[in-house]
């Protein structure tokens, strides 16, 4: 061995660097087939909501009754410019259902906007503020949480009137418990970590402890909460508009359209048939892409 062998330090081992935060979480959402499939489709609804005024063929409160119960155009009696047929008094479905996308998501996301808003601060509130707070605010909530979720509904809007700010209010309140047991759970969690200890020791007041330290660290379960609530949501509000408490008709809701197609389920399929597709499949692509936010932010459930 040559001394100039024996002095020629040893090579540094190479450093891995560290992945990117968002590549990261791709590469575990998209592990989940489900997720991605339902994160697609939840797209597509977006875009279509989006482009309603565009890509709906007619116009979605004209009738005609002269082209009332017109069937779908594979089916003897149909017309490929009502691609999905007719309702009972004429109107398009296919454009009906295209400008009830842009209503549904709305619904939604007004809904969980309204929850998550105020769960987080009631949850912020009886998890810093331990004693009698936590347990009125908890309380409270385990009270709504014993009431069936839909007929609370229905009782809120029949007190306060049908329509359908009304309904987004009561599925609002419906819902709000589940954010607040949320938050209050993650934020005891997080208070008892030693980087909460350390910045009321360095003199973080309570607020700045609340919003800028503690509340950060909670919004994965929140997140997740947030993408299963908007089906609930659409759900929700697709009831109260099938009971006639939510959006009112003519409004082209995918529950106010079972309402009025209901008494021509059995001679055609049609006019109840796409509209409930519509709600299965965007309420299923949601709990999917809920599913797959858990699996990507829990580091529980990291593989």
């Amino acid at each position: 061995m040559t001394t100039e062998t024996m002095e020629a330090p040893a090579a540094a081992a190479p450093t891995a660097t560290p992945p990117h935060p968002l590549r990261e979480f791709w590469g575990y959402f998209s592990a989940n087939h489900g997720a991605v499939a339902g994160l697609v489709i939840i797209v597509a609804v977006v875009l279509v909501a989006l482009l309603a005024d565009v890509i709906a063929p007619h116009d979605p409160n004209v009738t005609n009754t002269a082209l009332a119960l017109k069937p779908p155009f594979w089916q003897e009696g149909g017309s490929i410019a009502y691609p999905l047929g007719t309702d009972p008094i004429g109107r398009d479905i296919l454009s009906r259902m295209i400008h009830g996308a842009r209503l549904s998501l709305l619904i939604g996301i007004a809904v969980v906007a309204i929850s998550i808003a105020l769960g987080t601060v009631l949850g912020l509130v009886a998890g810093f503020f331990r004693g009698i707070t936590e347990i009125f605010i908890m309380r409270l909530m385990d009270i709504v949480l014993t009431l069936p979720s839909l007929l609370l509904a229905i009782v809120i809007v029949a007190v306060l009137g049908p329509g359908l700010m009304n309904a987004m209010l009561a599925v609002a309140l419906v819902i709000l418990p589940h954010y607040v047991r949320l938050a209050r759970a993650a934020v005891i969690t997080e208070t008892s970590k030693d980087y909460v200890t350390a910045a009321r020791v360095s003199g973080a007041g309570t607020v700045r402890l609340m919003f800028k330290e503690v509340l950060p660290n909670c919004t994965a379960p929140l997140i997740v909460q947030a993408s299963l609530g908007i089906s609930t949501a659409i759900l929700d509000a697709a009831a109260l508009g099938f009971l006639g408490l939510g959006a009112q008709p003519p409004s082209p809701e995918w529950g106010t359209m079972l309402a009025d197609a209901r008494e021509f389920v059995l001679r055609a399929w049609w006019v109840v048939t796409f509209p409930g597709l519509a709600i299965l499949i965007t309420v299923l692509a949601f709990n999917l892409l809920g599913d797959g936010l858990r699996d990507a932010l829990d580091p529980k459930l990291k593989r």
